[in-house]
């Protein structure tokens, strides 16, 4: 079993109760439909990464008070800031089912999210090496809803990305990204090559949810 369906039944809440045949019937076929229908895309800038008092963050134009960002950023200098969505083709996938398969549709957000995941960590990786060749090392990303990294900074982020303009990536009145199967995040750059193991779920301090790792 490949790492984007173990990760798309994490996603569906399975934990480790045994997935039916059916279910990794509807994984399967999610994942074909999304490969024809994602189109995966990113932006990002490097930011220098200022620190202030009382475990405050400057980036660019934004400020953040986040202990849990903070350990993450340990020993960094700058930051990478980026967004990334598979764009507008899976939301319409995604529509298209809710007239007549909601159980397809359930499937079908699992599979997307599992999806973005592994497209940001190829992009990632390729960045690491390419990076790693000018002295610099990446921390692991960070997006804003872990820890105490407050979701309200998504509006900011965007903004300083011109990700609408760029990659379409805009933010509904409700405080949704759309595309509904969009990130934005943040990795660390430091010219040290610090161990840090913290990240998706290990970063957030909800250690009773149903979809933790």
């Amino acid at each position: 079993m490949d790492t984007r369906t173990k990760e798309a039944i994490r996603y569906l809440g399975y934990g480790r109760h045994a997935v039916d045949d059916e279910t990794l019937r509807l994984i399967r076929s999610s994942f074909q439909e999304l490969d024809q229908a994602a189109d995966f895309r990113i932006i990002y800038r490097i930011f220098d990464l200022n620190r202030k008092e009382n475990e405050s963050l400057e980036i660019g134009t934004m400020k953040v008070t986040s202990k849990s960002l903070n350990r993450n950023l340990k020993g960094c200098e700058q930051i990478v800031l980026l967004g990334g969505t598979l764009g507008t083709g899976t939301d319409l996938l995604l529509r298209r089912y809710t007239l007549t398969d909601m159980a397809k549709v359930v499937v079908l957000q699992a599979c997307a999210a599992a999806m973005l995941e592994e497209e940001l960590d190829i992009w990632q990786e390729a960045r690491k090496e390419e990076w790693k060749e000018e002295g610099w090392y990446l921390r692991p990303r960070f997006s804003p809803g872990y820890g105490d990294f407050s979701i309200c900074h998504q509006s900011e982020i965007l903004r300083m990305l011109d990700a609408s303009k760029s990659i379409g990536l805009t933010l509904t009145d409700a405080g949704m990204l759309t595309p509904t199967k969009s990130v934005t995040a943040l990795i660390g750059r430091s010219r040290t090559d610090a161990a840090c193991h913290r990240q998706g779920c290990e970063a957030c301090e909800k250690a009773d949810c149903q979809y933790r790792r």
